[in-house]
């Protein structure tokens, strides 16, 4: 999530021309299997035509190595829709090349210190009905908001504290036609301690809200380490998913076939959701050539 958020801080088609097609490139979509050597020399030439089932994003945080504006060229180039995770001074850069952010945030928003703590109730209220206002003027769709640790609480106390805090964001977010979500992490491995790790309490959480106008960030990554059963999970508990995040399992790198996830199943399973919204690649990668690994994340998940 960039610079503005600690837990990401630490971390620094059909047109593909005939020798991608000689690659077995084609194969994404049916078998998730990719040759990982001819892709990777090959991926910077490749030259994208996307099916336009599922509106790509990418997560900034992840190439934060890359000017923004060269990123945001980029990305328009390659058929992406949004650069995502940005604050409000960012947002005209993309937008300068036709993007949007589809997910907003700034510096004060916390992992750790969220809205299960009525201490932090104050100063989030006051600092989030102005994101969202900006938001809202900016014409974004959503802005993300986090549970907050657990600090020895109990889930359901933390759950109840979280449903009054953001109680009067969402009626502002409502006005605003702002999507206001919480991003399930995993608390294994990246976030120790975060209390919305899994998806019944944060699908219990939006129950409890009961806006169309509060949802879930579902974070792929995030919920294979915490739960797996990501395609029956999906299918279960869509309605109350408004985006969805990529990443390899394990390591979060790139989502070929070096990890075990199954992508191109997994975005078949969330288009027959009926899905319209962004889904967006936050692994890090590791090629010396990032754009190429971006592409390849973009064309595995364009099913």
């Amino acid at each position: 999530m960039g610079r503005t958020l600690n837990r990401r801080e630490a971390v620094k088609g059909l047109t593909l021309g005939a020798g991608i097609l000689g690659m077995g490139t084609a194969s994404y979509a049916s078998s998730g299997k990719v040759d990982n050597s001819s892709i990777k020399e090959n991926a910077s030439a490749m030259n994208i035509e996307l099916k336009g089932n599922i509106n790509h994003s990418v997560c900034r945080w992840c190439y934060n190595d890359i000017p923004l504006e060269k990123l945001a060229e980029e990305s328009k180039a390659m058929g992406l829709k949004s650069i995502e995770i940005l604050g409000p001074a960012d947002w005209p850069v993309v937008q300068k090349y036709g993007l949007t952010c589809a997910i907003a945030t700034d510096s004060f928003a916390s992992i750790a210190d969220g809205f299960n703590d009525p201490a932090n109730h104050g100063h989030l209220q006051k600092s989030y009905k102005k994101l969202i206002s900006q938001a809202a003027d900016a014409g974004l769709p959503q802005v993300i908001c986090f549970s907050g640790n657990r600090k020895g609480m109990d889930d359901q106390v933390g759950l109840e504290n979280c449903a009054v805090g953001l109680e009067p964001l969402v009626k502002h977010a409502e006005k605003n036609n702002i999507t206001l979500i919480m991003e399930l992490l995993n608390s294994k491995v990246n976030h120790k301690d975060y209390m919305c790790d899994k998806t019944p309490w944060g699908v219990e959480l939006v129950e409890k809200i009961g806006s169309p106008n509060f949802k879930l960030l579902y974070d792929i990554y995030h919920m294979q380490i915490m739960e797996g059963d990501i395609i029956a999970s999906i299918r279960k508990y869509h309605k109350y998913i408004s985006h969805y995040h990529t990443g390899g399992v394990p390591g979060r790198n790139e989502i070929n076939d070096s990890q075990e996830l199954n992508y191109p199943a997994i975005m078949k399973a969330i288009l027959e959701t009926g899905y319209k919204g962004y889904v967006a690649q936050e692994f890090i990668p590791t090629w010396d050539d990032q754009l190429a690994a971006l592409k390849e994340g973009v064309m595995i998940c364009d099913v």
